[in-house]
């Protein structure tokens, strides 16, 4: 078992070859130079290798690409071996990166968001605190409502003697 420095320095090795040759080694049109090498790894025993890539253009040139590609493998090994001088050869395999499909979809929701955002600025623009503009109490405001609230426990009683009345009880006497 390889450590991981040596799969990591094999898996850069393989991507630099891998993107010279196809830039200018293979002479198949499918490939072109519309096709990226975004990312390789290497198996922990440095026997197999994903090869990541996106293609520039529709789904056909896609499909010609990843065809081409597998027409390729052979040469790209011989290239890599060459580069590499390892005992063992690592076995290609190329994965469509879905890199370009996630970032789409990423910035479709950020777009969706702005245009909700952009809504919400809209209506929001004339409107007005539902509340006031101070909601929190204040100590004048408690010393109020205290007044209040024992006025109104002492019933409607105590709030129909004024001062200048008098009680039954003095009155008869």
């Amino acid at each position: 078992m390889a450590d991981n420095a040596r799969a990591k320095k094999l898996a850069d090795l393989i991507r630099e070859v891998v993107a010279e040759k196809l830039q200018r080694g293979i002479k198949d049109p499918r490939l072109g130079t519309h096709v990226t090498i975004t990312d390789t790894r290497v198996t922990g025993d440095l026997r197999e290798a994903t090869v990541f890539y996106t293609v520039y253009g529709d789904d056909e040139d896609r499909a010609s690409a990843a065809a081409g590609l597998e027409s390729a493998k052979g040469v790209l090994r011989s290239a890599v071996g060459a580069a590499a001088k390892t005992k063992f050869t690592p076995t290609l395999t190329f994965v469509a990166d879905a890199l370009p499909e996630n970032a789409k979809t990423i910035e479709d929701l950020l777009d969706k968001a702005r245009a909700i955002d952009e809504k919400v600025r809209e209506v929001s623009s004339g409107a007005a605190y539902a509340g006031e503009a101070d909601p929190y109490r204040k100590p004048e405001d408690e010393v109020e409502a205290d007044e209040a609230e024992t006025a109104s426990e002492a019933g409607p009683e105590a709030g129909s003697k004024t001062a200048g009345s008098k009680t039954e009880d003095e009155a008869s006497e």
